[in-house]
């Protein structure tokens, strides 16, 4: 079986390159947005979208114009795939099933998509890290039309190489390269347990073997840090030279309340998917969990600040993300996630004998006392016990 994985590793660019970084990104930008801009114009006016070949050969007329000539200093591929992630942006946002939102129009050092190398043959590397005069230097990765240039080789890159992307993030430079790497078929997991799961506030994680995973508060922990910076912001010249400087500063903030989010949702899907074979979560729509209750002037929301806060307070612990982490890790590993309905698992008792469901059980947000046959447990993991029973039934259910 063959999977796909990302490494990602932060550059060391020269101003020469990071200048060189910064116009190619600005290219992507202008095609994104000209494209888009293109696309809007024919909805409206009632014509049908063109196609991402229709859009590279414009891509290439532009190229070789007098005015957009400055595209053709950007290396081609990169300008390419920037269309084709703007018909794949449209194309979902038309998606019956699930659609989304209409792709945008980007800002500068805002959201903006990385630049994509398809050719993994144009891909270099230099991994020495001494040159010859035996002083330590770091290794270098060649991409056309920039050259070599200097990364941080946090860890090895194993499979064969598919592409590589260039991103900014925060004031850094960072490339990302797919690899396709060969596992055995069929894998077996190593465990052969159950687990379910509850996500919440209080416990980032309650397991059904009454077990708790708590999470540091990563934006809680500096969000009197991030306020004091807005403020700073907000009493200086919008565009000016420490207006554009304090704008950095609160990106790398925000980036390290990122990382370290990540970093802890990465070892704790890993921990999970490596010692329990079968995870049960509910299906949680954690986007309309969080939506805000503000409302509107004619139609006010109630309870706006303690729904703020709480809105705060799910999107901080990453559960979606998690989620997805969880997901694949499983299916390296040989196990499988599986969903279930969310309603009432935490109001029914997980006594086999019992199963009674009644809003009184959860007598406060902490405790679950049943109020048929006194059952008296956290009420966390009676939602995750719960939880792993229901998923347990629905897969007795299915055919073999």
């Amino acid at each position: 079986m063959k999977i796909l994985k990302a490494f990602r590793y932060r550059l060391e660019p020269t101003e020469e390159q990071a200048r060189q970084l910064s116009r190619y990104r600005g290219c992507m930008r202008f095609v994104w947005n000209k494209a888009l801009a293109l696309q809007k114009g024919r909805l409206e006016a009632g014509y049908p979208l063109l196609s991402y070949g229709d859009l590279a050969k414009l891509l290439t007329l532009w190229r070789h114009s007098d005015e957009y000539g400055f595209l053709s200093e950007a290396p081609e591929h990169p300008l390419q795939w920037t269309l084709k992630f703007l018909m794949q942006s449209i194309k979902v946002a038309f998606d019956p099933v699930h659609p989304s939102c209409f792709p945008t129009f980007k800002k500068k050092n805002r959201d903006e998509a990385g630049m994509r190398y398809p050719d993994a043959k144009q891909i270099k590397f230099d991994l020495a890290t001494q040159d010859q005069e035996g002083r330590n230097v770091l290794p270098k990765v060649f991409l056309p039309k920039i050259g070599w240039v200097k990364f941080r080789h946090s860890r090895i890159m194993d499979g064969s190489l598919r592409n590589a992307t260039v991103t900014w993030h925060a004031g850094y430079w960072y490339v990302s390269f797919q690899t396709e790497v060969e596992i055995p078929e069929p894998v077996v997991h190593p465990s052969t347990s159950e687990v379910g799961i509850d996500r919440g506030i209080v416990h980032f994680l309650a397991l059904s073997d009454e077990t708790f995973v708590d999470a540091p508060g990563w934006f809680r922990r500096y969000e009197a840090q991030v306020a004091w910076e807005m403020r700073k912001l907000s009493r200086m010249k919008k565009f000016s030279k420490n207006w554009r400087k304090q704008v950095a500063n609160i990106q790398r903030l925000h980036a390290h309340i990122a990382n370290a989010r990540l970093d802890f949702l990465h070892k704790t899907s890993t921990i999970i998917s490596k010692n329990h074979a079968i995870v049960f979560v509910e299906d949680l729509h954690v986007k309309n969990m969080s939506k805000s209750a503000k409302g509107t002037k004619a139609h006010p929301g109630k309870k706006v600040r303690s729904k703020s806060g709480l809105n705060k307070a799910i999107l901080d612990q990453g559960w979606s993300m998690f989620q997805t982490l969880l997901t694949y890790k499983l299916t390296w590993q040989g196990g499988y996630l599986k969903t279930v309905p969310a309603p009432y698992t935490s109001q029914t008792c997980p006594m086999p004998t019992c199963g009674h469901t009644s809003k009184e059980n959860r007598i406060s947000q902490a405790d679950f006392t049943c109020t048929k046959c006194g059952y008296h447990a956290n009420a966390d993991t009676v939602g995750a016990m719960n939880v792993l029973r229901v998923g347990l039934t629905r897969i007795a259910c299915l055919p073999a």
